[in-house]
């Protein structure tokens, strides 16, 4: 493929990833009872809810600076997928099974988002990097 076309790949899944955590955390923070609700459910005190939500408020706005920041981008994408790995198991120790098709499409769009990124910037992370 193309760079522009792993560019527009990664435009377009920025920007539902972001939609999806941007709501997501706007929700835990204004005590949105839907979401509440669920994230109690699933066993999560309050304060975690609230931090969850302002990590997830500051990353999309990193995640959404073009040409900036690659390697916290990099947390950031990290910290997405722990959230929805997270939730993924919770749901399905709490709700079943079919609870979770929100988990995966968060996923999909999430692991094509990164791998997309990463042929973008051709970060490439070596023996050396962990040295430093």
């Amino acid at each position: 493929m193309k760079n522009s076309t792993y560019k527009k790949i990664y435009l377009t899944g920025s920007i539902l990833i972001s939609i999806w955590f941007g709501l997501s955390g706007f929700f835990e923070l204004t005590r949105n009872p839907t979401v509440w609700d669920v994230t109690r459910k699933l066993g999560y005190p309050e304060h975690f809810i609230y931090i969850l939500g302002v990590f997830k408020i500051l990353g999309v706005i990193l995640l959404l600076i073009p040409n900036r920041f690659n390697r916290l981008k990099e947390w950031v994408f990290a910290g997405m997928l722990f959230d929805i790995v997270f939730a993924f198991f919770s749901k399905i120790a709490v709700l079943g099974l079919s609870s979770v098709t929100d988990t995966l499409i968060a996923f999909v769009i999430l692991a094509v988002t990164y791998y997309s990124f990463n042929r973008i910037h051709h970060i490439i992370f070596t023996a050396k990097d962990l040295d430093r």
